[in-house]
């Protein structure tokens, strides 16, 4: 299942219903919004404003919101429990805040593990993307012994092995210094634009240095 557009209209997480007027200067809560396939785009927002469930919106993972979502014009409430699936396992990779590695699995064992479900990187490919991120040296150390910025590195090369349409980056590299940063953003951006996917990130503050992006206020 291919995207090439995301709309939303008047979207407010049902859990704000009882206090929209809060919500009136977002640039994204009840307005109208689109996500363009190739597109690039940064939402910047405070803690509790609602950037990771915006995600799991978009991504269909969760449906506690009023208003609406569209893919391609098609309104998510129409979409069988199937066909959710179907998106989030071909039209949108997405990177969690809370990363869900698995501690007692090494970092390679934790990307090894999606991709074998997925078939979508060569075994050189993801190595190549450590390597890339300075994280082949630790490849087989346990994901639970590694700093936070260093499982964000792995989460980031584990969301990459599967299509996508678009890529959604919840705080990717709220962890990480800016050479770091830098790095993470160049795979990115190699990434995205050979697939001509577009890419959504959240950001409290740290945000990926990737160029292009247009800026959202939540």
């Amino acid at each position: 299942m291919s995207a090439s557009t995301i709309t939303l209209t008047d979207l407010l997480p049902a859990v704000f219903a009882d206090e929209r007027e809060r919500h009136t200067s977002s640039e994204v809560w009840l307005t109208s919004l689109r996500f363009d396939r190739g597109g690039r785009y940064l939402v910047q927002a405070e803690s509790g404003k609602g950037k990771t469930s915006l995600c799991a919106f978009i991504s269909g993972l969760r449906t506690d919101y009023n208003g609406r979502i569209a893919l391609d014009g098609r309104d998510y409430a129409t979409f069988l429990p199937e066909e959710r699936i179907a998106l989030r396992r071909d039209t949108f990779a997405c990177l969690p805040q809370d990363l869900k590695l698995f501690p007692s699995l090494t970092a390679l064992e934790n990307i090894r593990l999606k991709n074998s479900l997925t078939g979508y990187k060569t075994d050189a490919q993801i190595l190549q993307m450590l390597e890339a991120l300075e994280m082949d040296e630790l490849k087989d150390r346990p994901a639970g012994k590694l700093s936070i910025g260093q499982q964000q590195r792995v989460a980031i090369v584990r969301t990459l092995c599967q299509p996508y349409d678009l890529l959604i980056l919840d705080e990717p590299v709220s962890h990480l210094d800016e050479r770091s940063n830098r790095t993470v953003a160049s795979l990115i951006d190699s990434e995205i634009s050979a697939n001509g996917a577009g890419v959504i990130i959240t950001s409290v503050g740290n945000h990926l240095l990737l160029d292009g992006c247009d800026k959202i206020q939540l």
